[in-house]
């Protein structure tokens, strides 16, 4: 793969999320390979399908939360928000993400939350 090629994979899936995510670029430099079938798999798993793009990006920030990865959830809702998910589908995917799985899990929102007020 040349590195124009690389280059604009990774542009077409920043575009797709609306910014490219820093693990996305080390992917790229360790293992274009493995790049290339992370979005594969992404195309496939978070496009619209039985479910709209954007269910299933809030279904991935309600995942990755309670996970509780800070990054991931911040990662998520950009997605989510680029698919066009609305503040109140958010606030009720919050509801959600507490109800199963707690208060750790919204508190490891709270930068992802920022993004609403922008």
């Amino acid at each position: 793969m040349m590195h124009k090629d690389k280059d604009e994979l990774l542009d077409s899936m920043g575009g797709k999320m609306g910014f490219t995510p820093h693990i996305l670029k080390v992917l790229e430099e360790v293992d274009p390979e493995f790049l290339q079938k992370y979005n594969r798999c992404d195309q496939k798993l978070l496009s619209d399908g039985a479910l709209p793009a954007k269910t299933k990006r809030l279904m991935a920030l309600a995942v990755v939360a309670s996970k509780q990865c800070e990054a991931c959830t911040v990662a998520q809702m950009k997605s989510a928000l680029t698919a066009g998910a609305t503040k109140e589908e958010i606030m009720e995917t919050m509801e959600v993400i507490f109800i199963t799985s707690g208060a750790p899990a919204v508190a490891a929102c709270r930068n992802a939350l920022k993004l609403l007020k922008e």
